[in-house]
């Protein structure tokens, strides 16, 4: 953000701007179009879903591939707005501390339910995850700003993981393969650095694909600048400008990354299961598109209204409030539920999802559109589950 200044960690005015009753609408809603999405994408019929609503399957980009880092970056954002509201109404560093930690802990052993409901077998229990990547970058990033709310530490810190990563998979040896783009390919699926210390802390049985994990230890570090870009964002946020100034600077911001990742792609390819840096520019250049255009058309046109009640919410985005309001909470309902349909069988060797797609298959003949009917199923369940939260105002908060 090329305008921010020290004032972005001392301006009282945005901070009670940015707290109820005038909180910023388009950060829920972005939250919620990124649930509803996510949840989408991770429960398709089956496996001839459209390519919009699959991951690449290695180098490359997709729109599902901008789910999670763009839940990554709005956790960077919410970090910021929360701590500096919770400062504002007398908490102490330290008390921000330990709710911190606690609510790392709880996504963290949340994240080990999701992933083992409902058999939790130790042997084959997946410690990496959603939830407990969430849980590490929010610990680390939450941590750092509560004691040290200075903002070019963080833009440093973010520049050093994405280098740092960079040179640790491309020029660092492989044990057992050799040099990255010497003796392997760069970018090897197995024979990566990243993969193989995943495969020397875990057995396969723990890994998400046996040789390795999407969510693995080492590409926490560029996932972490993932975060601290939500982070730099929601400083920005803070400050003193109007929203349409903020708005228009996180475009710009947002397209630079674009362009930057997209020219890093030449030489360090994105890659969402590895991380890369690459890929954290441009996906995190295209939450900041989103985010400005969010702003842009709700917030802005919102500011502008002469009477507070012609401000209200209007009806047609409480689709996405839902989800965003009780974004963890959705979530873990929608994991949960998958598993218990995976894990119920109406015949033998056919579990209740397959015998749903076949159902829908055989009225609709076309594999793609089955599937996307299946998981615009799926995300309705999910909707309503959430819906009765929403509506009596309960906002489950970790």
């Amino acid at each position: 953000m090329t305008a921010m200044t020290s004032k972005a960690s001392t301006a009282h005015k945005p901070l009670s701007a940015l707290t109820k009753p005038d909180r910023l609408l388009s950060l829920d809603l972005l939250r919620g179009l990124t649930i509803g999405f996510m949840i989408l994408v991770n429960n398709s019929g089956g496996a001839a879903a459209y390519w919009p609503l699959k991951h690449s399957e290695w180098n490359g980009f997709t729109p599902t591939d901008l789910v999670f880092p763009t839940f990554l970056f709005l956790v960077g954002i919410s970090t910021v707005l929360s701590t500096a509201s919770r400062l504002a109404h007398g908490a102490t560093r330290q008390s921000l501390f330990l709710h911190t930690l606690r609510r790392a802990v709880i996504l963290f052993l949340l994240g080990i339910v999701v992933n083992s409901f409902p058999f939790f077998h130790l042997h084959t229990m997946r410690f990496y995850g959603v939830l407990p990547r969430i849980a590490i970058c929010y610990l680390i990033v939450a941590t750092l700003y509560i004691f040290c709310p200075e903002w070019r530490s963080k833009a440093a810190l973010a520049v050093a993981a994405l280098v740092g990563y960079w040179l640790l998979m491309r020029f660092v040896p492989v044990p057992g393969y050799g040099t990255p783009a010497h003796e392997i390919p760069l970018l090897d699926r197995d024979a990566n650095l990243a993969a193989w210390l995943d495969r020397h802390i875990f057995s396969a049985s723990h890994l998400y694909e046996r040789t390795r994990d999407p969510e693995g230890l080492l590409s926490t570090i560029p996932a972490l600048a993932t975060t601290l870009l939500g982070l730099l964002t929601g400083v920005w946020l803070r400050t003193s400008h109007t929203l349409a100034r903020k708005a228009r600077d996180i475009a710009v911001a947002g397209l630079s990354c674009v362009v930057l990742g997209g020219l890093w792609n030449l030489s360090f390819p994105i890659n969402k299961k590895l991380w890369t840096s690459s890929y954290v520019l441009f996906a995190g250049g295209l939450s900041l598109l989103l985010l400005a255009l969010a702003i842009w058309i709700v917030d802005v046109h919102r500011a502008k209204q002469t009477h507070p009640e012609s401000a209200r919410r209007p009806r047609l985005f409480t689709p996405l409030l839902v989800f965003g309001t009780n974004a963890i909470t959705a979530y873990v309902f929608s994991e949960l539920l998958a598993s218990t349909i995976g894990n119920i069988h109406p015949h033998p060797g056919v579990n209740l999802q397959q015998s749903l797609y076949r159902s829908i298959l055989s009225a609709v003949p076309d594999p793609a559109f089955a599937s996307l009917l299946y998981s615009l199923g799926f995300v309705l369940i999910c909707w309503l589950a959430a819906y009765p939260l929403y509506r009596q105002k309960i906002f489950i908060k970790i």
